[in-house]
């Protein structure tokens, strides 16, 4: 026999790489991953062991088997001394005796079970009063109002409690509690169906990733045309943003997303829906600053990566390279002892193509990932639109369970009923299983991407629903807030933050590093200090959506936030904090891991002016001919000067400010007008002008 690898063999013998591999460690072979190398004598080993082949070991009788045995002489089970022997034999090999410490934690948790099974019961519904609980209890209304002030929580007789307070009642009165908080919800819940023995695999559902230009939309148009269209009637083509391919008998689900902004965008609403991350890189250009994004993207989401080097038909591609500069940002490939796998592709010949296919196969099967499709469909949404004449459209992907024509669903805040199903191709379907895309027809409204689906009983269930959630959005939206420096120290008190999740942005590499090994050094026994990301240049939009699917702080050190990235920081309540000292920093987040914070200073922004032509005054300078974009410019504001995303000037001030001919104090939206900086004449067309004060802000 040939060297096999792990894979290979447990695809001949039936099995799972993973109970493979378990086996294998259990006869002392040592292997890394699913992809190494067998011996001849390796092999033959496990194979004899496993089918019972020639050197195999007999398997043990077990005791039910060694009471089955029967007498020749009558054709009666019963207990010779051969059997009750055998039977004492294998009794003695099967039960092992536990340690002392092991008994008393199993003494313990006896007499914890006792002593809760009598303890008595009650179940509660909805919203609960003091006055209600009392009752239950056995108690006075003022007994409990007291036992909430003695832990600083003040209450009224008539006030709602939250579900957090009623349970602690009910366990400091020895009450065993089973608390509903919504029964509209917990009806939906029971309608589904929970049998894991009804579990089979699923198809895996797959992203790719990566930089600009590197083939990510060639590799997925190569997909398609080689396996969806192939051996279809005219070419029938994907209508949907996720197609099925077919390898080996075996489909997958790629999903064609527009980048990894929508791949977070969709998680920061909560929606976990690629089993596995294609990294597309170019051979021939190498590790860009959208792949590092790319990757702490799909590891903040906790998905499986596997690398395409594409572009290997050219003449300048290196792969090497490639691996080396990924091994840098720790995707390692087997073939140097790491645990990521490689795969080179050319989207252009086609070459990898199916090597490719193959290892997403193989990832999905060390994963195991699993559906019960007898179920009640449930899933998220992938996009949506409105149509002219079919109205709410909603493209969504089947996570588990069965999605078919006529039911009630249920999507975010929004109810519905599904009148019509299409699925990759636009064919129309009656009913679509798990990890499945289907544009269905017949919600009242346009979901959002990312909004979660399930289906439920009735119209009436739905549309209850559907209210309730919409309320409950809106007071969500109110009270919603991310992790701040202010609350930093307060939320690690009481236990709710174990990590400090960081993105940081600067104007150069050195910055970057310098600030990132610092920041490490400040990590403490009761919160770590994790460093999500890291970039070179402006705060964008994804910065600000990787921060708020990651519960992150954004911290910028010499660059500053772009329009759409501050409002859209704004919008999220994500905490941005800018410094132009390293050390600031530093001693900031030191402070609120400490709870050390002093007063701040707030910055508050009051517009920005665009430079659009330049005016040379030999007597007094560069004056600026600008454009007021956004806010207002007051002569008395404090200036800063950005040019690409880098400021270049701070705290500077207005030397004059002027409409035409005339001398003001300030100039509004829309306006043009005419600025020369105090001491700075080194303005460039295109340049942004900030005016900005600070306000001290007691913490």
């Amino acid at each position: 026999m040939s060297k096999v690898r792990v894979y290979e063999l447990a695809k001949e013998l039936g099995t799972t790489s993973k109970k493979l591999i378990e086996v294998m460690e259990s006869m002392d072979i040592s292997v890394n991953n699913h992809m190494s190398a067998l011996s001849d004598d390796e092999a033959k080993k496990v194979m004899s062991t496993l089918t019972g082949q020639t050197g195999s070991k007999p398997q043990k009788e077990s005791v039910q088997e060694a009471e089955k045995e029967i007498i020749p002489a009558t054709g009666i089970a019963g207990e010779t001394p051969t059997v009750k022997k055998k039977k004492e034999k294998l009794k003695i090999e099967e039960v092992t005796t536990p340690s002392r410490k092991a008994r008393k934690t199993i003494l313990e948790e006896k007499r914890a079970a006792a002593l809760k099974a009598q303890r008595p019961k009650i179940r509660l519904e909805g919203q609960v009063t003091i006055a209600e609980l009392a009752g239950h209890f056995e108690a006075t209304p003022a007994e409990l109002i007291t036992y909430l002030m003695e832990m600083n929580i003040m209450a009224t007789v008539n006030q709602p409690l939250t579900p957090d307070f009623v349970k602690l009642l009910a366990d400091q009165y020895g009450f065993d509690l089973d608390y509903i908080e919504d029964p509209v919800e917990e009806e939906l819940l029971a309608f589904d169906d929970e049998d894991k023995n009804k579990e089979i695999l699923r198809k895996p559902v797959v992203t790719i990733l990566g930089h600009v230009d590197h083939g990510k939309t060639s590799l997925l148009d190569l997909i398609r045309n080689t396996k969806v269209t192939e051996g279809e009637v005219g070419g029938i083509t994907q209508h949907i943003g996720a197609y099925q391919v077919e390898v080996n008998d075996k489909k997958i689900v790629f999903l064609d997303t527009p980048g990894h902004e929508a791949f977070t965008a969709m998680r920061a609403r909560g929606a976990q829906v690629t089993d596995i991350a294609v990294l597309v890189v170019a051979a021939d250009d190498g590790v860009m600053p959208q792949t590092i994004e790319a990757i702490n993207h799909a590891r903040a989401a906790q998905v499986p990566i596997l690398v395409a080097i594409n572009k290997i038909d050219k003449a300048n591609a290196n792969p090497d390279r490639v691996k080396q500069q990924l091994s840098d940002h720790g995707l390692i490939c087997e073939e140097w002892g790491g645990d990521t796998i490689f795969v080179p592709v050319s989207a252009i010949r086609g070459d990898g193509l199916e090597e490719l296919l193959e290892m997403i196969l193989l990832l999905a099967e060390v994963s195991e990932l699993k559906a019960n499709p007898e179920r009640a469909g449930r899933g998220t949404v992938i996009e949506a639109k409105l149509d002219r004449g079919r109205g709410p459209v909603a493209t969504v992907l089947v996570r588990d369970g069965t999605l078919r024509v006529g039911e009630s669903i249920i999507c975010g805040s929004i109810a519905g009923k599904i009148r019509a199903m299409n699925n990759d191709r636009g064919e129309r379907v009656v009913s679509a299983g798990p990890s499945t895309p289907v544009e269905i027809v017949g919600l009242s409204e346009v979901p959002l991407a990312g909004d979660r689906f399930q289906v439920v009983s009735d119209d009436k269930i739905a549309r209850q629903v559907a209210e309730k959630r919409a309320m409950k959005i809106k007071e969500v939206s109110r009270r919603v807030q991310h992790i701040t420096l202010d609350d930093l120290f307060k939320q690690i008190q009481e236990g709710e933050v174990k990590d400090l999740h960081l993105i940081l942005k600067a104007d150069v590499h050195g910055s970057v590093e310098a600030l990132q090994d610092a920041l490490f050094k400040l990590s403490l026994e009761e919160v770590q200090i994790k460093i999500i990301h890291t970039g070179v240049g402006a705060i964008n939009e994804s910065d600000i959506m990787l921060a708020s699917a990651s519960n992150a702080i954004v911290i910028g050190f010499n660059v500053r936030p772009g329009n759409n990235a501050r409002k859209l920081g704004e919008l999220d309540r994500v905490d941005i904090r800018l410094y132009r000292i390293i050390y600031e920093a530093i001693a900031d987040i030191k402070a609120a891991v400490t709870g050390l914070l002093k007063p701040i200073m707030k910055e508050v922004i009051l517009g920005q002016a665009e430079v659009r032509q330049l005016f040379k005054v030999s007597r007094l300078g560069s004056i600026a001919g600008s454009y007021i974009i956004e806010g207002k410019l007051t002569r008395s504001a404090m200036i800063r000067v950005i040019r690409d995303g880098t400021v270049v000037l701070d705290n500077g001030h207005i030397d004059s400010l002027k409409r035409f001919k005339d001398d003001v104090r300030e100039v509004l939206t829309g306006y043009e007008c005419g600025i020369l900086l105090e001491n700075y004449n080194d303005l460039h067309e295109g340049d942004i002008i900030e005016a900005y004060v600070m306000e001290q802000v007691a913490r």
